[in-house]
């Protein structure tokens, strides 16, 4: 039996499908199709029920499913093991955001390559939520307040938040001076969120509303800096436009959570050398070793 058959046909159980396991090995879906054909004939059952509409496990693919896993698993780490001291090998694909990651956390990871120069490391920046398993990535790199969800999660940091407004706006529309007044403005948002203030020692939950949504903090800036209203940012965001005095702060005596910095992996996928080591190293430059 051989072990890429194996992999490939977790992938395939995973993924959802052929065509995103075939993306996720990068390899052809004849090869995948292949891989599955053998390891059926070698096993004398249909793991896969194939249709027009793709492909599903059948009961004994669910139950060979589990089994294939841990011995890939072992595999793996078997693998990892017998490696040179601190060597990694390999491919690592990672879904980052773009309106943090090239200017924060690119220069880390082309870090972590040069101390890794056998490992291959591939970037995917967007603000659009990725799914993970479904196209083929090892992990995500994720800033925000988390959702519920199947992924399991490991906080590696945190940017600080501030509500910012520009000269402009003020000049036009004054600004905000408690969590009350704030309903009053228009808000630059990036969905239904609220905006959790606290004075020390109470917390005033807003529930703001505005004509203008993104789904990059760039962009919410950007609108903010124009005058479209006000925003709760990172600072790391705004750092910019507060320094050339397009931003300013409000309500500076009131404070707003945090935003965390996460590293995201499915829940059924093996922890990997290669994302432990990206997730001890991203703690490493960003500060805070975080819950589990």
């Amino acid at each position: 039996m051989e072990i890429e058959d194996l992999e490939t046909f977790v992938e395939v159980a995973d993924s959802g499908g052929i065509s995103a396991a075939a993306k996720r090995l990068s390899v052809a879906k004849s090869i995948v199709s292949r891989r599955l054909s053998r390891l059926e004939a070698e096993l004398g059952v249909q793991l896969l029920a194939r249709s027009t509409r793709g492909a599903a496990l059948t009961e004994a693919g669910v139950t060979f499913r589990d089994h294939a896993a841990r011995v890939c698993a072992e595999i793996e780490t078997a693998r990892e093991d017998v490696l040179p001291s601190g060597e990694l090998r390999g491919r690592l694909r990672i879904a980052a955001p773009s309106s943090f990651g090239p200017s924060h956390f690119a220069p880390a990871l082309a870090e972590l390559a040069r101390r890794h120069r056998a490992l291959h490391i591939h970037t995917h920046y967007s603000d659009r939520y990725v799914d993970l398993v479904g196209e083929g990535f090892d992990c995500g790199i994720r800033v925000g307040y988390l959702a519920d969800s199947n992924l399991l999660a490991r906080q590696i940091g945190s940017f600080a938040v501030h509500l910012f407004a520009s000269p402009q706006y003020i000049s036009e529309h004054g600004a905000p001076k408690t969590p009350e007044e704030v309903l009053a403005h228009e808000a630059i948002l990036q969905g239904r969120e609220s905006w959790k203030f606290s004075d020390g020692t109470k917390t005033f939950p807003i529930h703001p509303h505005g004509r203008f949504k993104a789904d990059s903090a760039i962009a919410l800036a950007e609108a903010t800096a124009a005058g479209v209203g006000i925003a709760a940012l990172p600072d790391v965001i705004a750092e910019r436009d507060l320094a050339s005095g397009e931003l300013v702060r409000v309500m500076t005596d009131y404070s707003l959570p945090s935003v965390g910095i996460f590293v995201v992996r499915p829940s059924a996928q093996h922890l990997t050398r290669k994302v432990r080591v990206l997730i001890e190293f991203l703690i490493e430059k960003f500060g805070r070793d975080g819950p589990p």
